[in-house]
């Protein structure tokens, strides 16, 4: 079975503790299906890797750890909007971090391994694995959206 045709099951299944995969549908976000060959045409080896294969970039690897410029981060995969500028600050652990994600664009998964059991969550629109989401962030959410830089579009805003 493809890795994400289960994920897609995945998403159907109950979670022990935390009810049905978390999704929410109030951003009225339509999933999109991109088999094998349009993934290998879009994305770089690294890209792929981290998106389909669920795999994590270098830590500090990314030239989007300085962006410091206002507008909003994008999913490489499909170019749903994920996070604004405003939410995102220096964790130190050398990825991207954001306190705070645009409502509805994201799926949580509870991932099941580590001390910390980190919630794995997913673009929305195309399913590509982004990070991992931990509650050690600043208020006023307390979350940390720790983000692979490399499956995340920058897309200044207009002045």
């Amino acid at each position: 079975m493809k890795r994400r045709t289960a994920f897609n099951l995945l998403a159907l299944l109950p979670v022990s503790g935390m009810g049905f995969l978390a999704r929410a549908h109030e951003a009225d976000v339509q999933r999109i299906e991109i088999d094998e060959d349009e993934w290998f045409d879009r994305l770089s080896y690294l890209q792929y890797s981290i998106l389909v294969m669920g795999e994590a970039e270098e830590s500090g690897s990314s030239p989007l750890l300085e962006e410091e410029r206002a507008g909003v981060y994008r999913c490489i995969g499909c170019d749903l909007e994920l996070f604004r500028s405003e939410w995102k600050y220096d964790s130190g652990t050398g990825w991207p971090s954001f306190w705070d994600a645009i409502p509805g664009h994201l799926d949580e998964l509870p991932s099941g391994f580590g001390l910390f059991n980190p919630v794995e969550y997913r673009c929305a629109r195309c399913g590509g694995h982004h990070g991992y989401l931990l509650s050690d962030g600043p208020q006023p959410t307390g979350k940390r959206y720790c983000n692979n830089g490399a499956v995340l579009v920058f897309k200044p805003d207009q002045a």
